[in-house]
Formats: C-alpha cells, sequence, structure tokens
C-alpha cells in the first residue's frame, strides 16, 4: 500500500485533474451560495475579491521571484497565472468568511487548502519537478543496479578495448540486444575527496547490456539544487530519451552517470572545494576514477560530456572549463554566470575562506579565459524561451565559451522556462551534435 501511495503521479494522470475540478467546484459553490442571503453587493464583492486575490498573489510573486530573487529562478507567464488563480480562489474563501455559520466557514477555510493546492499542482507540472507522491517526501522510484550487470560491466571493463573512436563505423547489433537501457542506483565512494554523496543513479543502453558490449562514451549529468540524482530521471526522463536515442541508433548511447554534487537538497557545495565539501575532486577524480574502473567506457576526453541543470549547469562549465583534459563536451542546462550560496559576499566567506581571488577565478567566465584557446571542445548552452531570468546570462557564457575557441551550440527552447521541460529540449536538440563528436553518430 505505501509503495503504491508513494508511486502515485502528480503530473500527468487523473491526480491534477481531479484537484482542477475540485477547485473548479468549490470556486463555483463560493460563488452561488450566497447569492441570495448577500444582497445585490455580493457580484461586487465577488469580483472585488478575485481581483484583489488575484494582484496579491502576482504581487508576491515580483516581490519574491523578480525582486528578491529568493527562489533563484524565474517563473513563466503560465506558473504566474496558476498562482494569480490561486490567490483569487484564496480571496474568495476569506470573503464567505464574513457573516457566515459554522459550517461554512469550515468549508470556506477548507477551501483555502483546496486553491493552495490547486496552485501548487499547477506550478508543479510547469516545472516538473515532482512527479509522484513518493518524490516530495525523498522516496526513490529506482531500484539499485541489479549485481550482475555490473559484474558484467566490470569483466568487459577488464578485457575490452576502451581506446575512444568511431563506434558506429563498427557496430553490429547482435541478437541479444534488449530494447531499453535500465536505469539504478550505485554508491560511488568518496575515497579522495571524502565527500559526503548520496547514492548515483546510472542509465545504461541497450548496446551496453549484450554479452560483448563495446566500450561505450559517457554523459556526467547533474540535477539542479535542491535536487538528488533521482530527479534527473523522474522529472527529466533521461532515460526515455536516451532510449529513443538508441532505437535509432542500431542500441548505441552514451552511458549516464548521475552523480550527487550536493550531498543534501538544501547544500549548495558550489562544485568546490571548500568547507561545505570537496564537491569538485569528488566529481573530477573519485566519479571518473569509479567510471573507469566499474563501467566498460571510452577512455579519451572526446568520449566525455558533463551536463546538468540550474545548479548543475553552473558546474558543468565550470568543470568542463577547467578540464579539457576529462570532458570533451559540456551541456549547459540553464547554468548561472557564478556559483553561489546567497550574496557574493556570502559566497566568499562560505565557499572561499574569505579569499576573494579564489571566487573570482572559479567562475566560468575566468576560467574559459585561463584554458583558452580550447583544442577540441563542444558545448552546447540551452535555456528555456520564457525564462527571462537565465536567457542573457545563457547567452553570456555561450559568447565566452566560443571566443575561447569551443565549438558552441546555443537552444532557445520554446515555450518553457526554467524547468525540466528545458532539460528535456536540450537533450533532444543538443546531444545529436555530443553524440557526433563522441563518435556515436555520424559527424
Amino acid at each position: 500500500m505505501g509503495s503504491f501511495f508513494t508511486g502515485v503521479r502528480i503530473i500527468g494522470g487523473p491526480v491534477p485533474l481531479v484537484i482542477a475540478c475540485v477547485g473548479l467546484i468549490l470556486f463555483a459553490i463560493l460563488i452561488l451560495r450566497r447569492r441570495r442571503t448577500a444582497g445585490p453587493k455580493w457580484p461586487w464583492a465577488v469580483v472585488a475579491s478575485l481581483i484583489i486575490g488575484a494582484a496579491v498573489g502576482l504581487g508576491i510573486t515580483w516581490l519574491f521571484v523578480d525582486v528578491l530573487n529568493a527562489f533563484d529562478t524565474s517563473l513563466s507567464p503560465v506558473s504566474r497565472a496558476w498562482i494569480a488563480a490561486s490567490f483569487a480562489g484564496i480571496a474568495l474563501a476569506l470573503v464567505n468568511l464574513r457573516r457566515s455559520r459554522v459550517r461554512r466557514k469550515v468549508g470556506a477555510l477548507a477551501s483555502v487548502l483546496v486553491f493552495v493546492l490547486v496552485g501548487a499542482t499547477g506550478v508543479n507540472a510547469e516545472f516538473g519537478q515532482y512527479t509522484t507522491i513518493g518524490s516530495l517526501t525523498g522516496a526513490s522510484p529506482f531500484e539499485n543496479m541489479p549485481a550482475q550487470v555490473l559484474l558484467d560491466q566490470k569483466a568487459a571493463t577488464d578485457s575490452g578495448v576502451r581506446a575512444a573512436g568511431a563506434i558506429w563505423k563498427h557496430w553490429t547489433p547482435p541478437a541479444d540486444l534488449p530494447a531499453n537501457g535500465i536505469v539504478g542506483h550505485i554508491t560511488i565512494p568518496a575515497t579522495v575527496s571524502h565527500f559526503r554523496a548520496r547514492d548515483a543513479l546510472v542509465y545504461l543502453p541497450p548496446a551496453a547490456l549484450v554479452s560483448s558490449p563495446p566500450a561505450l562514451p559517457v554523459l556526467v549529468m547533474m540535477s539542479g539544487q535542491p535536487g538528488s540524482p533521482d530527479h534527473v530521471f523522474a522529472a527529466g526522463h533521461l532515460d526515455r530519451l536516451f532510449d529513443t536515442i538508441a532505437s535509432h541508433n542500431a542500441g548505441l548511447a552514451p552511458i549516464v552517470v548521475v552523480p550527487d554534487q550536493l550531498s543534501a537538497p538544501g547544500v549548495n557545495p558550489m562544485c568546490v572545494d571548500s568547507t561545505i565539501g570537496n564537491s569538485a575532486t569528488y566529481l573530477t577524480v573519485d566519479v571518473p576514477n569509479w567510471i573507469r574502473g566499474n563501467l566498460h567506457v571510452q577512455s579519451g576526453a572526446s568520449s566525455w560530456a558533463i551536463g546538468g541543470f540550474s545548479q548543475g549547469g553552473t558546474c558543468s562549465i565550470q568543470l568542463g572549463a577547467d578540464h579539457p583534459e576529462l570532458f570533451g563536451s559540456i551541456l549547459d542546462v540553464s547554468g548561472e554566470l557564478e556559483p553561489h550560496v546567497g550574496s557574493a559576499e556570502q559566497t566568499i566567506a562560505t565557499g572561499f575562506g574569505g579569499n576573494a581571488a579564489a571566487y573570482a577565478a572559479a567562475k566560468p567566465l575566468a576560467l574559459l579565459a585561463r584554458h583558452a584557446p580550447y583544442a577540441d571542445t563542444v558545448g552546447v548552452f540551452a535555456v528555456g524561451g520564457l525564462d527571462s531570468r537565465y536567457n542573457p546570462i545563457v547567452r553570456t557564457v555561450t559568447a565566452a565559451a566560443e571566443k575561447a575557441g569551443m565549438r558552441t551550440t546555443f537552444l532557445s527552447s520554446p515555450g518553457t522556462s526554467h524547468d525540466w521541460s528545458t532539460v528535456q529540449y536540450a537533450i533532444q536538440n543538443g546531444m545529436p551534435v555530443i553524440l557526433a563528436h563522441m563518435g556515436l553518430t555520424k559527424p
């Protein structure tokens, strides 16, 4: 029963529709219930409450999102409309409290909770952050990677050729090629960094699951913050996207490794080594060492990519720009101009021990300038077309990467904002460039 409950979807399916229908029914009841007893002024009270409520909702959104940047994100017009509708319903319910009987007051207060739920469900559907009830509580929908699968990968690693090359030229799909890849939890030890990482997730494409798998390229992918590795698959649906890529490519796709660069949802180590945690060393030493030691992957930098969304996107350009010897491709989706945990002063004090020069040196633009010119690096930069906050940022980073010698692609996802729909668009439209660079497809 518990697993069934946590698996109930809150994006798509009947649950959001039921919540919206209940909200509409309560909305109609609140308007009609006092039409006869409240007198001729009631219609004006309804209109006024709806206008004032919507205005308050939009005003609060503007203050916290646009002025204070309290959530480090931007909201699309659709999300703002959900918030306005939610506050309008709440205002209507509060008006119904005046001169009402106790039973009606209880009903009005219950309506407030429903309208809050309607707004939250609508905004969540737009962001795509929480897909099931279980994801709200941190419960993972994924099992551990089967031990035999890892043993088979380790055996192939120990015996197989790992040099980079044009795999598509030499690959013939065998009879035991499965239709889809698999996703599972694994533990990547923080042997060198001692970083307190949560379990990672690994996607193995169909070509990695045959009896004699080829050495495949790697994509190291990161979630946003707050977040976890689960979000990359539960909200971003990367397994489905790469299964589709594999289905059009004779089963070939990158192995996707999603490590935890945060340590906890509310923590941002900024992908540097600091008192918050040695996140940079974990991602550039421990994670690659585990991948090479346990998965049958290609060895050259051209076969390795690093990517991420939001905070993970910032990490991807930081680490990709700073380590061209590790990563030949970068996928930065809605990343920022600098790592931060609050204001610049707070960031310098918390993450850089008060060293302003170290903070400046850790910014993506500084890293790009320091390592220029890049001999053989591909950069794909994506942002939601409705994301007014991150659009100029991503364009600035794209221009700096191009100036530094990277082969860049800029993508603007139509009709999306700072959400997982943008990530999906970036994978669908940006990965072909990276796959060609990896040797998985024809250039």
